[in-house]
Formats: structure tokens, sequence, C-alpha cells
């Protein structure tokens, strides 16, 4: 699948976008994209790079994060793999609810974000769709 190149003369420059491509849903069986859930304090690293036509030149991702079936209240916090985690969350949620967020991440030098959940107990599912990258100029 070929991205589309943003026009010349655009506010952002080096972002290509995608067809929308599920990259991670940790309600799928277990393995590197899919389950288990994610557990309360719990990071997991995601290698986006070379997959769902993300080349190695990427050096951010625009995607959407989606929290599904959580059994508790909390947050997560997606940034680069390998970076020390931000004071800030990505999305947050209560017990139950299924909500999403759009975010532009940072890739970290193997090509990976970390997705860490702030919960105090439980567990919660994890969605990522990725519709972009960005390439650093």
């Amino acid at each position: 699948m070929t991205p589309t190149i943003t026009p010349p003369g655009g506010f952002v420059r080096g972002y290509y976008t995608l067809v929308p491509c599920r990259l991670v849903d940790t309600r799928d069986s277990n393995g590197a994209f899919g389950g288990p859930a994610l557990s309360a304090g719990q990071s997991r690293t995601f290698v986006l790079v070379g997959n769902c036509g993300i080349p190695a030149e990427a050096t951010a991702v625009a995607l959407n994060l989606t929290v599904t079936q959580p059994t508790n209240l909390g947050h997560l916090t997606v940034f680069p793999d390998g970076a020390p985690a931000p004071g800030t969350s990505t999305l947050n949620y209560r017990s139950g609810q299924t909500r999403a967020n759009n975010a532009i991440v940072r890739l970290g030098p193997g090509g990976g974000i970390t997705v860490s959940c702030g919960q105090l107990s439980g567990t919660t599912h994890v969605i990522i769709d990725v519709n972009g990258f960005l390439v650093s100029q």
C-alpha cells in the first residue's frame, strides 16, 4: 500500500497518510500485537515500523488510541520506546468505559512506542489504529 503524500506547501511537511490500519488489539490472541490485556501498572512496547506501511524512516506516527473493558478507572500514557514516561496521560477513562483519543507519538530508536497502564488494580484492553506517519526533514 502506497502512502499519500501531503501536497507541497501544506502546513505539515513530511507527513504521509495511510489507509487506517489496526496495529494493536489486546482482545486478540496473545502475541506481539494482541493479548493479553494490560494489567495495572504494566507497560508494554509495540514496534510499529515495518507494519501497516510504516517505513524505517518514520520518526512519529499519527494514531487513534482506544481503551475498552477497563476493570477500574485509570489512564494510558503513550511515549517513544526507550524514553522516560511523560508526566501527562494520553487517554483517561472510567471503569467499563470505551474511549478513544487521537495522538501523534514520536517513535523510539527501534521504531516502537510504549503504552503504560495507569490503574491501581485490574486490567484494560488497548486498541491502536494508525492513520499516518511523519518523517523528520
